[in-house]
C-alpha cells in the first residue's frame, strides 16, 4: 500500500488531517520506531493501530480495545498506509468525510521489529499501555484480516 489510497478518500479543505509531507528514511532509528493506537468514535467506535514502516504508519482498525494481557486476542483489519504526520493527530473528521468522528490518541511509544513478513509480524512495543512482544497473523486465504496479541 502506499499513501495514494489515503489521499484519495480524503477532502484536505474539509478535514484536518495531516496531507503527509514529510519524507522520513525508512531505515529504523536506535530508539524504535513510531507506534501509536488512536481511539476513533466514527460510525462504529474503533481503535487504529499504527506502526512506522518504509517512511509511512501501516495501519489496522481494531474493533475492540486493544489487549493488554496475554491470551486476549484481537481482529485487526488491515487499511490504507497514513503519514507519519498522522502519529500526532487527534481532531475530529467532519460530518460526511471519510472517516467521520473523533480521533484521540489512546496509546503511544516505540517498537523494535523482530519479525516482519507477508503473514507475520512480531514487534516489541514499549507503549503507555501496551507493553511487551505482540504478534499480527494473517488468516489464511484472507488479504486484509489479522489477529492481534500479545505473546508476553
Amino acid at each position: 500500500m502506499s499513501l495514494d489510497e489515503y489521499l484519495k478518500k480524503r477532502d484536505f479543505s474539509k478535514t484536518s488531517e495531516p496531507q503527509g509531507e514529510k519524507k522520513l528514511p525508512a531505515d529504523e532509528r536506535a530508539e524504535g520506531r513510531i507506534y501509536v493506537i488512536q481511539r476513533h468514535a466514527a460510525s462504529h467506535l474503533h481503535y487504529d493501530l499504527r506502526l512506522e514502516k518504509d517512511g509511512v504508519l501501516k495501519s489496522w482498525a481494531i474493533p475492540k480495545e486493544p489487549p493488554t494481557a496475554k491470551g486476549v486476542k484481537r481482529l485487526a483489519v488491515q487499511t490504507e498506509d497514513h503519514p507519519i504526520e498522522y502519529a500526532n493527530f487527534e481532531g475530529i473528521i467532519p460530518e460526511g468525510e471519510y472517516g467521520a468522528g473523533k480521533v484521540e490518541i489512546w496509546d503511544r511509544g516505540t517498537f523494535n521489529v523482530e519479525k516482519w513478513d507477508e503473514n507475520e509480524i512480531i514487534v516489541l512495543i514499549h507503549g503507555e499501555k501496551l507493553r511487551g512482544r505482540y504478534c499480527l497473523i494473517r488468516f489464511k486465504g484472507q488479504e486484509d484480516n489479522w489477529l492481534f496479541f500479545k505473546i508476553y
